[in-house]
């Protein structure tokens, strides 16, 4: 099994690209946004605002970037798709 199969059936990968999870990776981004914003004069400011592009992306646009960079679908759809239970 390769790696991207392996996460894609996880229980994190099935809640991270769940609806609940899309709302998580809205609310976790944008917390990182507005938490980097309020320390924008500082570095870590400016890094959270940069790091929390990618869970705001993730969520907004349905995307999986772990899954992506294991060799798997970037789709959440895609992902959800294949590993259906039942």
């Amino acid at each position: 099994m390769s790696w991207h199969e392996a996460f894609n059936q996880s229980g994190f990968s099935k809640f991270i690209n769940s609806p609940a999870g899309r709302i998580f990776r809205l609310v976790a981004g944008t917390g990182f946004l507005v938490l980097g914003y309020v320390y924008r004069d500082h570095a870590l400011g400016v890094l959270s605002m940069v790091w929390g592009v990618l869970p705001l992306s993730a969520g907004a646009f349905d995307i999986c970037y772990i899954s992506a960079l294991l060799g798997g679908p970037l789709s959440g759809a895609k992902i959800r798709d294949k590993h259906k239970t039942g």
